[in-house]
């Protein structure tokens, strides 16, 4: 299928995106997200600036992705560890 435009908004603000059809609901998913943050910081932080509100969201975004990128790490090592285990008794059968 072709890429096509479609409209969301963000923040007060209209963007023309170009996608694949396939990206359409992840994307309309993203932005609906951002809009409920963006609500959700305004209630609790009594900020009615965008930028201050677009930031705020942008931050929160970044340390939610850096605390899964260290769980993952803790996982994958965790996994590693069961695998040289089981290789070592492996090896020793």
């Amino acid at each position: 299928m072709k890429d096509f435009f479609i409209k969301i908004k963000i923040a007060d603000r209209t963007y023309s995106l170009k996608i694949k059809p396939e990206d359409e609901e992840i994307l309309r998913q993203a932005a609906k997200a951002i809009e409920n943050k963006l609500k959700l910081r305004q209630e609790q932080m009594r900020i009615n600036d965008k930028q201050d509100l677009l930031a705020m969201v942008a931050f929160d975004a970044e340390v939610e992705k850096l605390k899964e990128q260290k769980a993952n790490e803790h996982i994958n090592k965790s996994i590693d560890t069961i695998n040289d285990q089981l290789n070592n008794m492996l090896d020793e059968f």
